[in-house]
């Protein structure tokens, strides 16, 4: 490497993107910088998997980098320790490489994009990239969201799967449905688990990772591994990419929302875990959703209602969250129910009698992975209905996955799953009893509690919070349209059975520890 470079151009750890309009061309002249921060690991508590992955994904970013051509710095924490903070680190590399540029592309986060929009650097221009990585830019996402209204997503998503042509025959959605999500909602039977193909996991090696982070004192929660079954190069994200395609993508949509304990792929399911990474941009939606469509249109094993709940997840979700997070800057303080209670302390062990709270929360621990549904589902819908403090939610929802970064964590968690936007996000909450468990998973069938009681000593604890739940916040939402059927199921029952489960909520909330 030189001693002195003209530009200096950081990369992000969320920014692994080698399809970047950066690097077409190799310039001597420019420094890519890629750095381990300790602030990093100071702003919430992390699983230690998800620092690994991250560490080595930049690792391997940064090595492609130099293969390629190009003069790329990785720093670890053993290099940036004396920075306390990002602009600290860049204001000394611009002054001892002498550069006179400095170009980053556009976090996406408020708190590493606030500190980089404010960074002064003396006679140093400063120049802003997209990632170039999302289908919106961040220009048009005013043209699609209302602020402090409720945004409809499956609104958005047909007008992205019109604007951008995906799933359509003309103006029409291919297969005459926009959606089919009535299709995705199956429980996976006995004779199904049998089926349930094998998921391809990697082995990085992440034993100097573990050293570096014990030698700084990081403090991390979760089940180290010394090697990482995620994906942390591109070649190993297009792999995973590709197994999805032909082996889950044919039956995910049928079982997209299904849970169980009674497989030994129960974590993986159909579920293509590309969320890290795209998250971290080793792959782009776009790739993943052409492959995708392309599987459906040349496999007769990928039916409709198969390709569009996935492309749902990304074209649809992925895009409208981020949307939602961009033009709200203080979703972050929304509280809705005004939630106080503190998270019972079985979300750091998964010591609880509640078998699908247990399962959700120790595959989390595990594999620092829980699909969609244990995460609005179960350990959502608990907090919701314990009124658990949303700031204690989202930082554990950070903290805990390797692919949660806050723009996608903080709407999916504060809004969909806690409904403390009061409705920006989702028409009603997401709220259910132990019925919804026990029909969606086989959780139910070995638990401590009984899921069809509501007051017994062993009643599942979901069936009198979600009572109490509804009948606490009638303030709030029983002029909801969609509640209107609950609340009339509530108002037939008698006031000795209202008063029976209302009390044996009480109960349960004043013994949350001991569930």
């Amino acid at each position: 490497m030189n001693s002195s470079y003209h530009q200096i151009k950081l990369i992000l750890g969320d920014q692994l993107n080698a399809q970047h309009s950066w690097f077409k061309e190799t310039d001597k002249n420019c420094l890519y910088v890629i750095a381990e921060l300790h602030q990093e690991m100071d702003y919430v508590k992390h699983h230690v998997q998800k620092v690994c992955a991250f560490f080595h994904a930049m690792q391997s970013f940064a090595t492609a980098l130099n293969k390629a051509g190009h003069d790329c710095l990785h720093l670890t924490l053993d290099d940036t320790q004396d920075f306390r903070s990002l602009p600290a680190l860049v204001k000394s590399l611009v002054e001892k490489y002498d550069a006179s540029k400095f170009s980053y592309q556009l976090p996406d986060e408020y708190r590493l994009r606030n500190q980089l929009s404010s960074l002064l650097l003396n006679n140093v221009e400063v120049e802003v990239f997209s990632t170039e990585h999302f289908y919106l830019e961040d220009a048009e996402l005013g043209d699609y969201f209302t602020q402090d209204k409720h945004n409809r997503m499956e609104s958005f998503y047909r007008k992205m799967r019109k604007r951008f042509s995906i799933l359509m025959s003309d103006d029409k959605p291919q297969g005459g449905q926009w959606n089919y999500d009535q299709k995705n909602r199956n429980k996976l039977k006995s004779a199904d688990l049998e089926d349930i193909p094998e998921p391809l996991l990697f082995a990085n090696d992440m034993s100097s990772i573990l050293k570096r982070l014990e030698r700084h004192q990081v403090t991390t929660f979760g089940q180290a591994a010394s090697s990482l079954l995620w994906p942390t190069s591109r070649q190993q994200s297009r792999e995973l990419l590709n197994h999805f395609c032909q082996y889950c993508l044919p039956r995910f949509g049928e079982f997209q929302d299904a849970m169980t304990f009674k497989s030994d792929h129960k974590w993986s399911l159909y579920h293509s875990r590309l969320s890290f990474a795209l998250n971290a941009k080793m792959l782009s939606p776009q790739e993943v959703i052409s492959k995708a469509v392309d599987a459906y249109n040349q496999s007769q094993s990928v039916d409709i209602a198969q390709v569009e709940g996935f492309v749902r997840q990304i074209l649809g979700w992925r895009e409208f969250v981020r949307g939602i997070y961009w033009t709200h800057p203080n979703y972050g303080h929304n509280n809705f129910f005004k939630a106080q209670r503190d998270l019972p302390h079985y979300f750091w062990t998964g010591d609880t009698r509640m078998r699908c709270l247990s399962e959700a929360i120790k595959q989390s621990l595990d594999y620092a992975y829980a699909h969609h549904i244990q995460r609005l589902m179960i350990t959502g819908n608990f907090c919701m209905l314990t009124e658990i403090d949303p700031d204690q939610v989202d930082d554990w929802y950070l903290g805990i996955y390797v692919d949660a970064i806050e723009w996608v964590e903080m709407p999916n968690t504060r809004g969909m799953s806690q409904f403390a936007d009061g409705g920006i996000i989702a028409t009603k909450p997401y709220a259910a009893s132990a019925n919804y468990v026990h029909k969606m998973s086989d959780y139910c069938s070995d638990c401590y509690y009984s899921h069809q009681d509501k007051t017994s000593q062993r009643a599942c604890p979901l069936n009198s919070l979600y009572w109490r739940f509804i009948d606490v916040h009638r303030d709030k939402l029983g002029n909801n349209q969609r509640m209107g059927m609950i609340y009339n199921v509530w108002d037939k029952k008698s006031n000795d059975e209202k008063e029976q489960i209302l009390n044996k909520a009480a109960g349960v909330l004043r013994n949350i520890d001991a569930l």
